[in-house]
């Protein structure tokens, strides 16, 4: 949170353990970065990153969930993690971009640009809805806060949030800011790519970093396999109060991010479902 905004760990031997070992191993990891935190409507604390034969298309379904380029992006937490179960038979990368470095970019090339992403953009949840809120959030991509520069990108979700009646298209200019912000992400001079092996555990700092993930083709009898983690540590950054919506009202450092919704009891399923 305060370094490069990751980190990789290797080494963890999977051979060793059942799968409900090698998840309380994770768990326990995890557990010296943040409290574990709801991470979709069902109320998983422990999350699986698989195909499950959704369509990238489906305006209620997220990308994870399916075998398609996830896109750069920020997830709803302080902390995101990943521990490799399976790897891909192709594909499937993990690939970091620092927000940070883009912003200097459009700075520099284009600060008419940058400037637009200071604006307030609506971002759809994809019917993960918070009780009394809009189906979508609206947070600029870009705030200065406490001194520092905190992002928050899901271009995917942007331009999904189109379809509800209430929003209209972006701008002329609004567009080109983010397809500016969007291909300096695909530099291949300022991302970085990452093959996980089984056993590794990468864990990021949302607010600096995005991530995104390569399109895969997965094994004919066997599929690859992530489990998640958001993790609140407790000495997180400070977040501006544009951040209230889309965090359901609760910015306090140790007690915030998720996707709450109050019916869902928290759980941690050792299958994905």
């Amino acid at each position: 949170m305060r370094g490069r905004g990751f980190v990789l760990l290797r080494g963890l031997d999977l051979d060793r353990y059942t799968m409900a070992e090698a998840a309380a191993v994770y768990w326990g990891i995890g557990a010296y970065f943040g409290a574990p935190l709801p991470q979709n409507a069902k109320g998983h604390l422990l999350g699986h990153v698989i195909d499950l034969g959704r369509s990238p298309d489906d305006v209620n379904s997220r990308i994870y969930q399916t075998t398609a380029r996830q896109t750069y992006h920020c997830d709803s937490c302080d902390i995101v993690s990943l521990l490799c179960l399976r790897k891909a038979k192709s594909g499937g990368l993990s690939s970091l971009v620092s927000s940070v470095t883009i912003y200097n970019e459009m700075s520099k090339r284009r600060p008419d640009l940058a400037a637009v992403l200071f604006e307030p953009f609506e971002t759809d949840r994809r019917g993960e809805i918070p009780a009394g809120r809009k189906p979508y959030y609206t947070t600029p991509i870009f705030n200065w806060h406490a001194g520092l520069l905190t992002t928050q990108f899901v271009r995917r979700y942007i331009d999904s949030a189109r379809r509800f009646p209430d929003l209209a298209p972006p701008s002329p200019i609004q567009t080109e800011a983010l397809d500016m912000f969007e291909a300096l992400t695909d530099d291949d001079a300022l991302k970085l790519d990452m093959a996980f092996e089984p056993g590794d555990m990468q864990f990021v700092h949302n607010h600096q970093v995005l991530h995104d993930r390569t399109a895969f083709e997965d094994w004919p009898d066997a599929k690859r396999h992530l489990l998640r983690l958001w993790l609140c540590p407790p000495d997180g950054r400070p977040l501006p109060a544009a951040y209230e919506d889309k965090y359901n009202g609760d910015l306090a450092i140790g007690n915030r991010g998720v996707i709450y919704i109050p019916e869902a009891v928290p759980h941690a399923p050792l299958e994905p479902v």
